[in-house]
């Protein structure tokens, strides 16, 4: 049982380790010794203290480091959504019967951090500006010659293929619309649009998002694919609003530009699993924080390109379906086939624009590295993305391999 003197040692030690980590230290809570005198009201959390630590570890492999006020901040920020509150260090606060009981900040498991990390996160990409769109040829402009001639078109289907198609085109004076414009559903093989339909949903804030292996087991649970993962029933919907004859299934991505009217259509972004798993958890706190639309903004047009321009490419395979889900995803886009076969709408395109397009193949689908988000890898990726903006200039000496987590030290 603690007295009152050890509670007191423990104290003025967790207030010195605090000192210690400002000054961009790196030395773990169950390794440190010294002590210190209080220097504000309340004792930062362990989440905040470990992530700090952690912060400076990576700022040592970079050569920078951290600025003051991001360290201040990190020791003063939250933990948003569902998790535990913020936890006192072992040992340095008496043991209690009620409430969650003091920890060694090694032992907190990746998520408690990535929490506390995506607040700091969200905070930041909130406050930078959105990027203005760029000058439209005057060829391109409404009421030009090429403007009034070009092709009327919507695009739907698959949501992330269509929407880089849609900012691409708009930005090229191209945008969809018009009067009786056609209708292009998109679509390919049914483990990419299951892939791009939870991306989609990742870079958007209108409601909490489950991760990766959950909604995709969902999903094989169900049956219920959506829309965004069924072109099928996307036609149906529109042939509803506009007519079968001006609905077009689009399976051939090379064949999209000569349907909107222009020599190419750069594909959709590809990114590394634990990158759009690292949005959808920005995104969740972007929904506390501006409306769904603006936190839709913010994740497309400034987080998106910060990963997609990282200095140096961001390691990890590309999301992919489980491989305890082939068997099905195979059976599926069989029957997708079939229904598109069964079908009145037009499929566009050569070779790969025919409806077996949407089929999966067990062996190309047992080729493909399985990606699937990490939370320790999402966890270095959302530090490394503070400290884009660190200061240059020398950091403090190199970490030890002593001040690195232990593979005990993680849970």
């Amino acid at each position: 049982m603690s007295t009152q003197h050890d509670d007191a040692e423990g104290e003025r030690r967790a207030w010195a380790w605090s000192a210690h980590l400002l000054d961009g230290g790196t030395t773990p809570w169950s390794r440190w010794a010294g002590t210190g005198e209080r220097t504000g009201r309340v004792l930062p959390g362990a989440q905040q203290l470990e992530l700090l630590r952690r912060l400076n570890l990576a700022a040592h492999d970079l050569g920078v480091r951290p600025e003051p006020a991001l360290a201040r901040r990190v020791l003063e920020a939250s933990a948003p959504g569902r998790g535990r509150p913020d936890l006192e260090l072992l040992g340095a606060a008496p043991l209690s019967r009620f409430g969650p009981a003091p920890v060694d900040p090694a032992q907190l498991p990746a998520d408690e951090l990535i929490r506390v990390t995506t607040s700091l996160l969200a905070e930041d990409l909130v406050a930078a500006p959105l990027p203005g769109a760029g000058p439209v040829p005057p060829w391109r402009r409404p009421g030009s010659l090429v403007h009034r001639w070009r092709p009327r078109y919507r695009l739907v289907g698959d949501p992330w293929r269509a929407d880089a198609a849609r900012r691409h085109l708009v930005a090229q004076g191209r945008p969809p619309g018009g009067p009786e414009p056609t209708v292009l559903v998109l679509g390919g093989p049914l483990s990419t649009m299951l892939v791009d339909l939870w991306t989609d949903r990742a870079f958007s804030t209108g409601g909490p998002v489950p991760s990766w292996r959950t909604w995709v087991d969902t999903v094989v649970e169900t049956g219920r694919l959506g829309r965004g993962a069924d072109p099928v029933a996307s036609a149906r919907r529109w042939t509803g609003r506009v007519g079968a004859d001006r609905v077009r299934v689009v399976l051939d991505p090379g064949a999209l530009p000569a349907q909107v009217g222009v020599r190419r259509v750069p594909p959709a972004p590809l990114l590394p699993a634990d990158a759009t798993d690292l949005a959808r958890r920005v995104g969740g706190v972007l929904g506390l924080l501006v409306t769904p639309a603006r936190g839709r903004q913010v994740l497309r047009q400034v987080l998106l390109p910060r990963l997609l321009e990282a200095p140096e490419p961001l390691p990890g395979a590309p999301l992919g379906v489980p491989p305890e889900h082939h068997r099905w995803v195979v059976r599926r886009s069989r029957r997708l086939r079939h229904e598109l076969l069964a079908a009145p709408y037009p499929v566009v395109g050569t070779v790969l624009g025919s409806p077996d397009a949407l089929l999966d193949h067990p062996r190309r689908l047992a080729g493909a590295e399985p990606g699937e988000p990490h939370d320790d890898r999402v966890l270095d990726l959302a530090v490394r993305m503070l400290l884009e903006h660190a200061d240059p200039h020398p950091a403090p000496p190199a970490a030890t391999p002593a001040d690195r987590p232990r593979q005990e030290d993680r849970p």
